[in-house]
């Protein structure tokens, strides 16, 4: 695993929201995550949450947003090579870095970025004929709010214009605040929200396999459609600053730790969200 970022990176990232990490796995790296990807999505069969047994656990489905991606949540979680790659302590301090050089504004109230936990991992596979993936904000999903959230992408095989490459629009993660959109068929929903956002253009960021990407929560991203006979698999971790609070927002958390907390409480369960 490639950990060393360079100053251009560094600097990049604060001022754009989003930095191309290239070569970040060997081919015998990705070999083994993807192998150790496609095996865990194999045992969780129709659930989309690894380690989810009740009753809320979400399933594949036939709507619209199931034919953007196969979407597998916390693999981390079910596998133990996932877990090393996601979990690795320099990847930590490769987010620590990159967030600390991103001093956003005055309203930026999350003090200092000590290192980061876990959110989720999930795998994003965009299959054949797969529909875009609309312009959409991370974090105000999440069940905490903070401008130092940040996610790593990793391209499993080639990610290309032809079968749904990321795009982000630089410098939005200082335009956005945490209002948002559901991924949906209305690409433009987000910029009607952030009307800013349009006169900044876009940038497509095609990746090679074992390439990754990092962008922050608030960063604007999408996806184009896959036009191609093959999947498009990639691997991603999205990671929380440590001493973040519950904003009440259940996203991924199961039932027996939303029973224990309540709003402004810190998220600090180190099973569920261990630190990096």
């Amino acid at each position: 695993m490639n950990f060393t970022l360079t100053d251009e990176q560094i600097a990049a990232y604060g001022r754009d929201g989003f930095v191309p990490h290239r070569a970040f796995l060997s081919p015998d790296e990705v070999t083994e995550l993807k192998g150790a990807v496609l095996d865990a999505i194999s045992d969780m069969g129709k659930n989309k949450i690894a380690s989810r047994d009740d009753s809320q656990t979400m399933t594949d489905g036939d709507s619209y947003y199931d034919s953007v991606f196969t979407q597998k949540l916390n693999l981390w979680r079910i596998s133990d090579t996932v877990k090393r790659y996601m979990l690795h302590p320099e990847l930590g301090r490769m987010l620590t870095t990159l967030e600390r050089a991103n001093e956003i504004t005055a309203d930026d109230d999350d003090g200092p970025v000590e290192g980061f936990r876990v959110w989720h991992d999930q795998a994003l596979i965009k299959e054949p004929y797969g529909n875009p993936t609309a312009w959409h904000l991370d974090n105000p999903y999440w069940s905490f709010r903070s401008r130092h959230a940040l996610s790593i992408w990793i391209a499993l095989e080639d990610a290309t214009p032809e079968n749904g490459n990321m795009w982000f629009v630089p410098g939005s993660h200082r335009l956005a605040n945490f209002d948002n959109i559901a991924i949906g068929q209305n690409l433009v929903g987000l910029f009607k929200i952030y009307p800013k956002m349009t006169a900044v253009d876009p940038v497509s960021v095609p990746m090679k396999a074992g390439d990754c990407s990092f962008h922050n929560g608030l960063t604007a991203h999408g996806a184009g459609a896959n036009m191609t006979r093959g999947r498009r698999v990639a691997m991603t971790c999205a990671y929380m600053p440590i001493g973040s609070t519950f904003n009440g927002s259940p996203n991924i958390l199961p039932p027996v730790i939303l029973k224990q907390l309540e709003i402004g409480d810190v998220l600090d369960n180190d099973d569920w969200n261990p630190i990096v």
